[in-house]
């Protein structure tokens, strides 16, 4: 009976408007976690992520008279792509089609927001924003996470201050290496992002360093032993041998969101895994 619903679940949504000339998206996100790195410049950002079953899109996005436009550098901003016409309507749309989940199977995703304009007047207007799509997202809340199909996540150019401060706040702030040292007293930062090449010296040639390997570890312990998730970002390598071992290197060493361009790829990999 539960294989019936879900089947006619998704061909009902195979067949909405919200999808047409859309890949369409997995029943359900891979069995790891995997984030889609810079996702807007994909052929159909959005959905393609949501195709290969992908629990995290990142895009990045820009400040313009009161409009937040996506790109990743200013002078390739097209005013026709903004946060709301490629992230925000759209899943919108597909949490109410899907009633109430981004996934068939109920499971929802984290939206990376990372900023690229000066963070202390970007976040008032991005709050202002993620407010009109309340009923989308996860808010912290008197100290609590409250969670909703979608986690907005803001990322680069971060107001600690000014997030910390809101008594009800419809974004969450993603962490660096140095907050784990903080240890701040908050679900606020549910991730822990840094960096491949500014922690570890290995390239994916060889064998990796034992000094590389006991860093990951405790990195990932201790994020995990503050209920953090971590991810690293920059592990994209140019040839396919030494991009799976990249990837195995980082499941098996507990990483819980594999940053990759390589969408496909990815998918068919955790596949032959």
């Amino acid at each position: 009976m539960k294989k019936l619903i879900l089947t006619w679940v998704f061909l009902f949504l195979a067949y909405s408007p919200v999808f047409a000339d859309k890949p369409l998206p997995a029943e359900k996100p891979l069995s790891i976690g995997a984030h889609a790195h810079n996702d807007y410049e994909h052929e159909f950002p959005l959905w393609d992520a949501l195709h290969n079953g992908f629990s995290s899109v990142e895009t990045d996005v820009h400040l313009q008279d009161g409009e937040f436009y996506v790109a990743h550098d200013e002078e390739e901003i097209q005013k026709d792509r903004t946060v709301r016409s490629l992230y925000l309507d759209p899943l919108m749309k597909l949490v109410r089609e899907n009633r109430g989940s981004v996934y068939a199977d109920g499971s929802g995703i984290i939206l990376l927001i990372d900023v690229k304009t000066e963070a202390p007047g970007t976040w008032p207007a991005l709050k202002a924003v993620l407010m009109e799509y309340r009923e989308l997202f996860s808010f912290y809340r008197n100290g609590v996470i409250e969670k909703g199909p979608v986690t907005a996540v803001v990322s680069g150019n971060r107001d600690w201050e000014a997030m910390a401060a809101e008594k009800i706040c419809p974004a969450l702030y993603d962490g660096r290496i140095e907050d784990l040292a903080a240890n701040p007293e908050s679900c606020l930062i549910p991730i822990i992002s840094s960096s491949w090449t500014d922690e570890f010296s290995w390239d994916g040639q060889g064998e990796i360093p034992d000094s590389d390997l006991l860093k990951m570890k405790m990195i990932v312990e201790k994020a995990h032993a503050q209920e953090r998730k971590v991810r690293f970002w920059g592990t994209d390598v140019p040839d396919a041998v030494v991009q799976e071992k990249v990837w195995d290197l980082l499941i098996n060493a507990g990483a819980d969101y594999i940053n990759t361009d390589k969408l496909e790829e990815f998918r068919a990999h955790l596949g032959r895994r």
